[in-house]
C-alpha cells in the first residue's frame, strides 16, 4: 500500500531527523515536508513509532496517510519543470 507522510514540524533538527527517518523507509521526497511511497501496513506503523519518538514532546504535526491501490491509481498530476 502506498502511504503519504506530510509534516509541519518547528524544530528544524528534529524535521531533518523526520525527513531522513522517511528516506530510510525508502518513500520519496514530494515536497519540502512531504513524502510518498510504497509501505507495508508493518512498516507504516514502525515509522510511526520511530517519528514519535523523534518528535518526542516538540511542537508538531505528523501524519501518515495510507492510499489504497484504487485512490492511487486516480492520482491527478501537475508538475512543471523549471526552465534552465
Amino acid at each position: 500500500m502506498h502511504c503519504l507522510v506530510i509534516y509541519d514540524i518547528e524544530n528544524d533538527r528534529k524535521r531533518g531527523k523526520i525527513a531522513d527517518a522517511c528516506l530510510d523507509y525508502g518513500l520519496d521526497r514530494v515536497q519540502y515536508s512531504a513524502f510518498l511511497g510504497k509501505l507495508k501496513p508493518l512498516y507504516r506503523r514502525e515509522l510511526h513509532l520511530k517519528i514519535s519518538a523523534i518528535l518526542d514532546k516538540s511542537v508538531g504535526n505528523v501524519q501518515l496517510i495510507p492510499i489504497c491501490e484504487t485512490d492511487w491509481k486516480a492520482i491527478l498530476n501537475i508538475e512543471n519543470e523549471a526552465k534552465a
